[in-house]
């Protein structure tokens, strides 16, 4: 029988470092921002170091802290899973979790492989009539900028999509000497920048054009294959991709071009992408969060161009939430929305977006792209 929806929700996280502090925060704010039928409770946050998941509980805000994730899993006060650990952990996690009844948020992409993401998938499928709900973290759809480019999409206001251009550019590998990391390694990341930025930039082209990839041409590259370990213990291989660049067909028939690279110096998080319409224009920076750039087709054509929209106003997605017109938002914000809209889905008993089932069709062109490039030739999406 499903259980009544919650009034309010133990949260339990299992990965403290970067995600983890931007997840924290965003549990904390959430419920000052809006209101919500759910409200969450930071009960404990899981992490493989006693020391110093014990720090971070202190630091952010956490009732307590776990080493084991089985163990957060079978607390009783924990009802939903926050998976904000490596790659290879969102499967196990996320699947053991939603057999035990546990609402799940994972973070992106969904899961290191496409298989793990179809068992992912077909584990919330079997959670949802028993009232388990999962999301996965494409937190870029809450920049407020994205979500009202998506309405003007909807309303038609770009015409039929001609083109999608899509760009994730970061510096912090341009540098040799820069460490390994758990991201660099194809056992705990899946992939490179492939999965850790293009898996945005797909996400996005699906969110705002309503449109699906179906063939890619792609390339791949890693331009150092050896680095210092950060413990000073020598060196470690480079097992993932540096860079990606992949062309794409959509089944609308629109044409897509989309690059991810941790080499593109001077850009330290240059998200950037351009719908081109028969009717119209849009196009997005992360850098300038708060803008939305609009071309309108129909208007005088001596006087055609962008359009730079400001998108602080109360009536624009989120914004009702926070600060008076011209008061911008930042980065974190984004997880703070994402925690909103998922406690929402909660209290209502509706579908949180993205689903698993979004996850794993972003997880079917990375699969698609990985083979692309390691075949050098056109690969079909599989569906």
């Amino acid at each position: 029988m499903p259980r009544q929806p919650d009034t309010d929700i133990g949260v339990g996280l299992v990965g403290y470092a970067f995600m983890g502090r931007a997840h924290s925060l965003a549990w904390q704010a959430v419920t000052r921002a809006f209101d919500l039928p759910v409200r969450p409770r930071l009960t404990a946050i899981c992490g493989r170091d006693k020391a110093a998941t014990e720090q971070a509980a202190s630091r952010l805000g956490w009732a307590s802290a776990e080493t084991d994730w089985r163990a957060l899993i079978d607390r009783d006060d924990v009802g939903l899973i926050d998976i904000s650990a490596p790659g290879d952990m969102h499967a196990p996690i996320a699947i053991a979790a939603l057999q035990a009844g546990k609402h799940v948020l994972c973070e992106k992409p969904l899961a290191n492989t496409l298989a793990e993401a179809q068992a992912m998938k077909e584990a919330a499928d079997a959670a949802y009539p028993g009232g388990a709900r999962a999301m996965v973290g494409f937190n870029y759809r809450r920049v407020p900028a994205v979500a009202l480019a998506r309405k003007i999409v909807q309303q038609g206001r770009i015409g039929t999509l001609r083109h999608v251009r899509a760009v994730y550019l970061q510096d912090w590998l341009a540098e040799p000497e820069a460490p390994m990391t758990w991201r660099m390694q194809a056992e705990r990341a899946g992939s490179g920048a492939l999965g850790d930025l293009g898996a945005h930039i797909i996400d996005l082209a699906r969110y705002l054009t309503a449109d699906e990839i179906t063939d890619v041409s792609a390339l791949a590259s890693t331009f150092v294959g050896e680095r210092p370990r950060a413990d000073g213990t020598g060196t470690g291989m480079v097992t993932v991709d540096d860079a990606v660049l992949f062309s794409a067909r959509l089944a609308s028939g629109a044409l897509g071009s989309f690059e991810a690279t941790r080499y593109a110096a001077g850009h330290k998080n240059c998200l950037r992408i351009e719908l081109n319409g028969s009717a119209g224009s849009l196009a997005f920076d992360l850098e300038r969060l708060n803008e939305l750039e609009f071309l309108d087709r129909a208007g005088q054509p001596g006087l055609a161009g962008f359009r730079r929209i400001l998108v602080t106003e109360p009536d624009h997605p989120y914004l009702a939430g926070w600060w008076p017109p011209g008061h911008t938002l930042g980065w974190e914000q984004t997880f703070t929305h994402q925690a909103a809209d998922l406690l929402t889905a909660i209290g209502e008993g509706g579908q949180p977006l993205p689903s698993f089932a979004d996850g794993l069709a972003v997880q079917r062109v990375l699969d698609a792209v990985q083979r692309s490039a390691t075949a050098n030739r056109w690969e079909s999406v599989t569906s």
